[in-house]
Order: C-alpha cells, then sequence, then structure tokens
C-alpha cells in the first residue's frame, strides 16, 4: 500500500469516528452509525408478505405507518434462531435510490451507544474479490471486542431496496 492510500484510508477513518448503536447477532458485534437510527423497539407482530426476498420478514404497522422488516441473519447468510426477549427493530432510515427508506432491522439484541475514536478504528478487512464488503465501513476495536461497522446504506443493493420501498 502506497503512502497517499495509507494517508486516503486514514482520511477516511477519520470521518467515521464517533457514535454507534451496537447490536449483536450470535456472538458478533455489530454496529450503526447512530444518526442513521430513527427508534428502536421491542419485537412485535410482523405481517409475512409472500413473493419477497428470504431475509425480508414482513412488515411492522409502527404508528399507522407500513415498514418493510429485513432479518440481518438471513441477509448476513447466517442460521434463523428462534426470536427471544431480546430480539429487537431498529427503526433505521437508509438512501436508496429514489429518496430516505425507512425500514426495520431485526437483531438478536441490542447491546449499547458508543463513542468510537479515530485510534479504534481499523480499516475493513479485504476478502478477495468474489466476496462483497461494501457494506463494512470500518472495524472498531473496544477493548477485546472488534465491532463490525456497518454501511446501513450499502446492507441492500439498490433492486434490493426498490423492492421493499413498495411496501
Amino acid at each position: 500500500m502506497s503512502e497517499q492510500e495509507k494517508t486516503t484510508s486514514k482520511a477516511d477513518l477519520t470521518s467515521l469516528k464517533g457514535k454507534y448503536l451496537t447490536f449483536k447477532l450470535g456472538n458478533e458485534t455489530y454496529g450503526i452509525q447512530i444518526l442513521k437510527v430513527q427508534e428502536i423497539i421491542g419485537l412485535m407482530n410482523i405481517t409475512s408478505v409472500p413473493r419477497t426476498p428470504d431475509f425480508v420478514r414482513g412488515v411492522i404497522n409502527l404508528r399507522g405507518k407500513v415498514i418493510p422488516v429485513i432479518e440481518l441473519r438471513k441477509k448476513f447468510g447466517m442460521e434463523s434462531i428462534q426470536d427471544t426477549d431480546h430480539t429487537c427493530i431498529i427503526v433505521v432510515q437508509v438512501n436508496g435510490p429514489s429518496g430516505l427508506v425507512t425500514m426495520g432491522v431485526l437483531v438478536d439484541e441490542v447491546s449499547e451507544v458508543v463513542d468510537i475514536t479515530e485510534d479504534q478504528l481499523e480499516p475493513a478487512p479485504s476478502f478477495g474479490t468474489n466476496i462483497d464488503t461494501a457494506f463494512i465501513l470500518a472495524m472498531g476495536k473496544l477493548g477485546d471486542t472488534v465491532v463490525i461497522l456497518l454501511d446501513i446504506d450499502k446492507v441492500l443493493t439498490a433492486s434490493e431496496l426498490s423492492s421493499i420501498s413498495s411496501f
């Protein structure tokens, strides 16, 4: 890596410092920039929608607004588990092809809001050309824990976002 690439990476990392909502999927800890989070709600009745992608759990009625809910475990290729008392829906706003899209993200449990400094950030690892990691902003180091910081705008592709924004 050239010196210029290192500088660019460091500059990019500097812009990523700040507050993140952390949550668990299995034993892994993930984070979403707090400014993307609208609210956190407990698990509520989710209505299935036929012929949707496997990772779409369904829709919820949140104060009169119908919001699609994605199951992050399935989107990431993880095995589904039984919902628990800790299962939550994180309501986020993402930039879609035709504007902002509000959606729910189903997670195993919400942990806490953490302030991640520049010194705690590492660039996202490269796993080769066959593995898409565009949705990973960076890795955060909190003590012995590594937090995978997600770019929630890129977790779903543009076509996936278009399909769920029509709900």
